[in-house]
This record gives structure tokens, C-alpha cells and sequence, in this order.
């Protein structure tokens, strides 16, 4: 982007922070809806300008949705008579579908190639985020369904959010695709079993139905997008840039249509779930690192495994969220917990990688 034409963003996008804060103190935040709005996604579209700031767009488009979903929740519940949160299923088979053009057997190699680091990397992601989940959830207060999404959102898989922040901390990328591969395809039976365990006592959770639900939603539209690869591998360029790009569109009309739909409920208990989340966010990066320290891990695989265990797939929750009939409550807390884990991943990750690694070369 040229320069001058950041420099004029970035005066614009200070103007509007003014402004929404002016606004929002002297005649109160629900007057400055359209203002909030303008300055995230003014940040985003600035953000892509600067090389430092550039990893941080995303997050700011992510709130831009969130704003835009709270101030106007109206135009994003239904279309007519057809109740918008339909497309949330959808929305992650596509994402799935992606997730499965960009993978290949090379991804499952590293099982073989580096089996302790998967194996620590798999057991930390389904005991480390599901616990610390559950006793947040004894603990907050909330009421039965909202609480039961704060497990869920543990008890699920990592997401590719992970492999772009380990690519950007400087850790191990292959560990970070083979872990994030292998929880996803592990999520069909582990998260409906942890859910069963832990989620249990709060909701009903029929382990069988949500079971075919994740299949529905990951293995089939993985394994068509495995299939694609395989056969149109190099051939269809312009889909392997198109999916990420629908891919990041489609997890932000997902937060937006479960901002829309729980509204009411999340602006009632929004801070203490904000304060919970994040707590869940971190605790998930410091454990998962320590634990692999303890375990004698490298530490690029040390950042890795932190990566994979404090970033999770928050679609899926919501796709699991909607499919239980719950996505008003049961989906908050993945709604909450999405764009907050990429502003901490994005700030944990451009911290480790001003850090380099001691002798890295030898590892």
C-alpha cells in the first residue's frame, strides 16, 4: 500500500477512535455504534499497510464483527423466514473443505517423524483446555448452558489459527500441521466423550448425535477436500488463494450470526466471560509449554505445543453449538473466545519471534 495512503488512514482511523470515544462518554456507547465500527475495520484496512501491524488486521476485522453484530443484531438473526444461524453448518464444512485442500499425507508423516512431540501435543490439547474449562465453568456462575460452552470450547480441536501463529513464533510448523491435523480428525470421538464427562452435569449432551454432527462437520468435508488435493494438486491455483480468503470470511459471518443470536445474554455477562476466556486463553499457553518443558521438548516444540494447546477451533464449538440447538448460549463463549485468542496469539507469537532460539540449527 502506498505510503501516503496509509499515513491518511492512520489520521482517519485515529479520528474515528476520538470520535467513538467522545461519543461513547458524553452521550453514551449505544450512540456510538457506527463509529466503533468504522474505527475496526478503518484499523484493519490500516493495519494491512504497516509490516509490523500487518498479523493484527484480522483480529481488528474479527471485532469490527462483533460491533457491528451487537449494534445491529437484527439483520443478522434471520433473512425473511429463514433464521440465519443455518448457515453456520455450512459455513464450517467449507471451512473444513479448505482446511482439506491444504493438506496432504506429508501432514500425517510427522506421527512417524516426530511421534513423542504429536503424542504430547494431542494429550495436551484434550486434558490441558477441557479441565481448565471445566473448573472455569464451577466457577463462574453462568447459567447451566452458557457455562457448558465454556468446556466446549476446551474440549475442542486446535485450529489453522495455530499453524499461522507458529509459523510467525518461530516454532515448528510441521509439529503444529501434524497436531492440528491429527486433534481434528481426533475431535469426532474425543469431543463428544469429553463433553459426555465433563459437560454432563450442565446440559444434555448425546455423545452419539454429536459424534455424527463433528463427522458431518469435519471428517466428510476433509476427506472430499484430502480427495480434491490429491487429484488437482497444482492445478487449481486460483482455489488454493480463494480458500483462505473464504475461509477467514466465513469465520467472521459465524461470529457475527452468534453475536446476533446471544446478544442480549452477552452484553449481561460480557465482561466476567471476557475476563474467563481470557484466563482460559492464557492458562492454555502456559501449561501447554510448561508441560512439554517438563517433558523434555525442544523449545521450538515447547512454542508449538503452546500454540496448539491455548488456540482453539472456535467454529467447530459453534458448529457443535448450533447443531445442540443452543448457539444463543452454548456458543458464547466460543463466539467471546475466538477473536480474543487471535490478539493473544498474534502478541505471543510476534514476541517469540523477536526472540530467537539458541541454538536452533542443532535441534
Amino acid at each position: 500500500m502506498n505510503p501516503k495512503i496509509t499515513q491518511a488512514l492512520s489520521v482517519f482511523t485515529a479520528i474515528l477512535f476520538l470520535a467513538a470515544l467522545a461519543t461513547s462518554l458524553f452521550l453514551g456507547i449505544a450512540y456510538a455504534g457506527l463509529l466503533w465500527i468504522g474505527f475496526f475495520f478503518s484499523c484493519a484496512i490500516t493495519f494491512l499497510g504497516s509490516p509490523k501491524l500487518k498479523g493484527y488486521a484480522y483480529s481488528m476485522m474479527i471485532f469490527g464483527s462483533v460491533a457491528l453484530a451487537l449494534y445491529f443484531p437484527h439483520y443478522f438473526i434471520e433473512y425473511g423466514s429463514f433464521k440465519l444461524s443455518g448457515l453456520i453448518v455450512p459455513l464450517i464444512q467449507i471451512i473444513m473443505f479448505g482446511m482439506g485442500t491444504s493438506m496432504s499425507i506429508k501432514d500425517f508423516l510427522g506421527v512417524v517423524k516426530m511421534p513423542k512431540g504429536v503424542l504430547i501435543g494431542v494429550l495436551c490439547q484434550f486434558t490441558i483446555m477441557p479441565f481448565i474449562g471445566f473448573s472455569l465453568a464451577n466457577m463462574s456462575g453462568f447459567s447451566p448452558e452458557i457455562a457448558a460452552g465454556i468446556i466446549l470450547i476446551g474440549c475442542s480441536p486446535s485450529g489453522m489459527a495455530s499453524n499461522v501463529m507458529s509459523y510467525l513464533a518461530r516454532a515448528n510448523l510441521a509439529l503444529s500441521i501434524t497436531v492440528t491435523s491429527v486433534t481434528t480428525l481426533l475431535a469426532p470421538f474425543v469431543t463428544p466423550f469429553l463433553m459426555g464427562w465433563l459437560a454432563g452435569e450442565f446440559v444434555a449432551i448425546d455423545v452419539m448425535d454429536m459424534m455424527f454432527s463433528i463427522v458431518k462437520m469435519v471428517i466428510i468435508p476433509i476427506g472430499a477436500g484430502l480427495i480434491f488435493n490429491y487429484f488437482l494438486q497444482g492445478k487449481a491455483k486460483w482455489l488454493d488463494d480463494l480458500m483462505p480468503i473464504i475461509s477467514m470470511a466465513a469465520i467472521a459471518l459465524i461470529l457475527i450470526v452468534i453475536v446476533a443470536a446471544g446478544r442480549d445474554s452477552l452484553l449481561e455477562i460480557g465482561p466476567l466471560l471476557i475476563i474467563l476466556v481470557v484466563i482460559h486463553n492464557l492458562a492454555g499457553y502456559t501449561l501447554g509449554y510448561w508441560a512439554s518443558r517438563l517433558l523434555r521438548l525442544s523449545e521450538k516444540d515447547c512454542r508449538t505445543i503452546a500454540i496448539e494447546v491455548g488456540m482453539q477451533n472456535g467454529g467447530l464449538a459453534s458448529g457443535i453449538a448450533k447443531e445442540m440447538g443452543k448457539i444463543a448460549t452454548v456458543g458464547l463463549a466460543p463466539a467471546v473466545f475466538g477473536p480474543l485468542m487471535n490478539v493473544t496469539g498474534s502478541l505471543l507469537a510476534s514476541y517469540w519471534h523477536k526472540k530467537p532460539i539458541k541454538g536452533e540449527d542443532e535441534e
